[in-house]
């Protein structure tokens, strides 16, 4: 007899009005199930078109000539990407350079206009890289660093945040999802609460972006950044995103100047004037070729829509989750994502004491691509746009099958941990 879990799993599918999307991407072999989306997205097929076109047919042809239409590339993708999934106006966003580029920019200038202030706050369960270049910025300017504990759910401890932020502390720098256990955090209530004391914040959306829907405007947030390559699908490489709240242009002002957030950019005046926009956060020449993958990812989310990507993507972590309280919790995992909705971001976590040995088992012998981070998480992300419901239940059997009957314990472990 068929089992009853998967036939459920395949009328889901079914009744998918997002199943069409998956062929919109570059086909994996048969066997293959892919759940590290929130590390690295798949490509879309239109991509490679759009690549080919960008090299073959403007870059080859027009050569030097195509700069007129690609300088504007940055805040063409930037509105695209704003006003499709950041919930921002036209002119606040820009994609260009890297995530901890973009977050040193802004927490530079968030600092600077707040003179007089002398504490930065952040979380411990933020992402490494945002702790180190908020450390570098205290350690240059004499600021003091706080850092709240983490909830035992994820996210940062809200009653510890709002005892910490008091007069003296200017700008609040935290990921809106976590990026090891998936916790989501009420971003509309954070920056309510550092808006009370006066202080800047500053988002990182590196695991939001595309996974949930974003509010920025609406949510009174003032900066925010965030990477593409992951549920944006535009590939490893590909440049950031920034977004500045409008009314903030003027005020602020970020520490590395050049000639692309120059006014009058090829006037070639030697002393430095920025744009009164947006684009005064920008430094240097774009990635032309890779913002128009960018351009292509988000596209693609733009026609599958955030509030059914979402709807879907809370319906395939909730199955995961069920089958994992099923038939994984004897097994020694423990589901460590928050279980309400509203607290869930898009991927889950599951512990286990042989995370590591698991997690590369599963690749080479269960064609089932999943995510670790140390010391004992193992990351699924079934990214909505592009996995099924039945590709969920297949990946949560063979984890378990696996682990049941031994076969990760004959794994090598060593090298580079990814």
């Amino acid at each position: 007899m068929p089992d009853a879990q998967r036939g459920l799993a395949e009328q889901l599918d079914a009744a998918d009005p997002l199943a069409h999307l998956r062929e919109r991407f570059v086909d994996l072999p048969d066997e293959v199930i892919y759940l590290d989306g929130n590390s690295l997205g798949r490509p879309p097929a239109a991509t490679l078109d759009r690549l080919d076109l960008e090299v073959r047919s403007v870059w080859a042809r027009e050569l030097v000539g195509a700069w007129e239409h690609w300088l504007d590339l940055p805040t063409d993708v930037g509105d695209l990407l704003g006003t499709t999934l950041l919930g921002a106006r036209p002119g606040e966003t820009v994609v260009a350079d890297t995530t901890s580029i973009n977050l040193y920019k802004l927490a530079w200038a968030a600092v600077a206009a707040r003179p007089g202030r002398g504490t930065v706050v952040t979380s411990a369960d933020n992402f490494p890289t945002d702790h180190y270049v908020l450390q570098g910025i205290c350690a240059h300017q004499g600021l003091q660093l706080v850092t709240v504990p983490a909830a035992a759910e994820g996210g940062p401890d809200l009653g510890a945040l709002e005892r910490a932020i008091g007069p003296d502390v200017a700008l609040v720098s935290l990921s809106l999802v976590d990026y090891r256990l998936g916790a989501l955090t009420d971003m509309r209530t954070v920056n309510a609460q550092a808006h009370a004391s006066g202080a800047l914040v500053l988002w990182d959306l590196s695991h939001a972006a595309g996974a949930v829907p974003l509010a920025l405007a609406a949510d009174g947030a003032d900066l925010a950044v965030g990477c593409t390559y992951k549920y944006l699908n535009a590939g490893p490489g590909a440049p950031a995103f920034l977004w500045v709240r409008g009314d903030l242009h003027a005020t602020l002002t970020q520490p590395i100047w050049g000639w692309f957030g120059q006014r009058d950019q090829f006037a070639m005046a030697t002393e430095y004037e920025p744009e009164p926009g947006i684009r005064r956060f920008m430094v240097s020449s774009p990635p032309v070729v890779l913002l128009r993958a960018v351009e292509a990812g988000v596209e693609l989310l733009g026609e599958a829509g955030m509030e059914r990507l979402r709807a879907k993507s809370l319906a395939l972590t909730g199955m995961l989750i069920d089958l994992a309280d099923a038939w994984l919790r004897e097994l020694g995992f423990e589901v460590v994502t928050p279980r309400p909705e509203a607290r869930r971001g898009g991927h889950v976590a599951l512990r286990h004491a042989d995370a590591r040995r698991i997690g590369r088992a599963l690749i080479e012998k269960a064609a089932v691509i999943p995510d670790f981070r140390g010391p004992d998480i193992l990351r699924l992300a079934p990214v909505p746009i592009a996995t099924r419901f039945v590709d969920v239940y297949d990946a949560l059997a063979r984890l378990r099958d696996l682990v049941r009957n031994g076969e990760h314990l004959d794994v090598e472990v060593t090298g580079r941990v990814t």
